[in-house]
């Protein structure tokens, strides 16, 4: 799951980020509403955090922007304005949920988790395919009843090929959802993340099956 939090604030960007990204997340982190535009515009997103107060671009009119282009994720306001007036705004505007600062890291992952989970889950809890059970609150996975571990990159291609069980998803889609912009990424990181996922599922009669020119496939062989 990938996520843009736009925060000026150093010292909170730097903890929210690294949170987020213990919790197995994929984070972008920009510190100007211009960015935040750009950033929007250029990379698909499973969330975006965004603070109100941000320069060059105030964080309502990000907001605006991004729901006048047709997107539809969530979005969760951080911000040191308290006013009703500011929550009604950003709600009516199109956002998902509200924090006002300071808030505990613990209830922001909390937030992340529940919107990201309504967002592509609706009001399940869990998700069934063939023998696997994915937890969407604490994201891990148990296969025939054992709890299976998984890296936190072998974790985002299995979840995103269990969104779309049956169905194709491209080297692309599974780029643009497991790294960060600033983040080196190899030719060949997929076909290794995708070899590691295989050796871990196949055993329970799961297959990641490769469609050339096209991607691959989750299927349940059972």
């Amino acid at each position: 799951m990938r996520i843009l939090l736009a925060e000026d604030d150093e010292i909170l960007s730097n903890g929210i980020s690294k949170a987020l990204r213990q919790c197995g997340y994929t984070v972008d982190h920009v510190a100007s509403g211009a960015d935040a535009d750009v950033a929007l515009a250029a990379a698909p997103f499973d969330l975006a955090i965004l603070d109100l107060g941000l320069p060059q671009i105030d964080g309502l009119e990000v907001l605006k922007r991004l729901r006048s282009s047709g997107k539809r994720f969530p979005v969760l306001i951080v911000t040191a304005r308290d006013g009703l007036d500011d929550r009604v705004s950003g709600l009516d505007l199109g956002a998902d949920d509200y924090m006002t600062k300071p808030f505990d890291l613990p209830e922001l992952e909390a937030r992340v988790r529940a919107l990201i989970r309504r967002s592509n889950y609706g009001a399940e809890t869990e998700i069934i395919y063939g023998p696997v059970c994915l937890d969407t609150v604490s994201r891990s996975i148990s296969i025939a009843g054992e709890a299976v571990e998984f890296s936190s990159r072998e974790l985002a291609v299995f979840e995103l090929l269990l969104q779309r069980p049956g169905r194709v998803v491209s080297k692309e889609q599974l780029l643009e959802h497991m790294y960060g912009f600033e983040e080196e990424v190899s030719q060949n990181a997929v076909e290794v993340l995708i070899h590691r996922l295989r050796k871990k599922i196949e055993s329970y009669g799961l297959s990641v099956r490769t469609i050339r020119g096209l991607g691959y496939v989750l299927e349940n062989e059972q």
